[in-house]
């Protein structure tokens, strides 16, 4: 009996499913790379918080665009600008209650005026906000989507 308990527990175990890894970047020098890829895949780099409301409604629109263009080299980062010490209380269950698929990390370096302005001159701090890019072109637009305004901007931008 105590050997089919055990085996009961590793089986539960590792049907269980696993955490996301949202990895944290205490410093705006090491997320930067997230920001200068020298490709041809358009890179959507969305900038949010669990606490923003007009983010949270946005984040599906952004996870979706991946599926919607599977003939495209997309790539979705979703930076959560949470602080690092609520990612287990608060950041995952909520990653996980709405389902998100895109890569997820979390950006907790607090001298924001310094960084701010890295991502592009024309940024308050308001979020949400998103950075475009490929090797190509970059654009920067502060403030939230529909899903077709969303879609109408990434298919300028995938057009050649």
């Amino acid at each position: 009996m105590l050997i089919l308990a055990g085996l009961l527990f590793w089986i539960n175990f590792a049907l269980m499913p696993a955490e996301p890894e949202v990895p944290v970047y205490a410093s705006f020098e090491d997320f930067q790379p997230y920001l200068h890829q020298t490709s041809d895949t358009l890179y959507v780099v969305n900038f949010w918080a669990t606490w923003c409301k007009p983010c949270v409604k946005e984040l599906p629109y952004f996870d979706q665009l991946a599926s919607k263009y599977p003939d495209q080299k997309i790539k979705v980062i979703l930076v959560s600008l949470d602080f690092s010490e609520n990612l287990k209380e608060q950041v995952l269950p909520f990653l996980e209650k709405i389902q998100i698929q895109s890569q997820v990390l979390i950006l907790d370096d607090p001298n924001t005026t310094a960084w701010i302005e890295k991502v592009d001159s024309s940024w308050s701090g308001a979020i949400p906000s998103t950075v475009f890019y490929s090797k190509d072109f970059r654009e920067f637009h502060e403030g939230d989507f529909t899903e077709e305004t969303l879609h109408q901007t990434v298919n300028k931008l995938l057009k050649p």
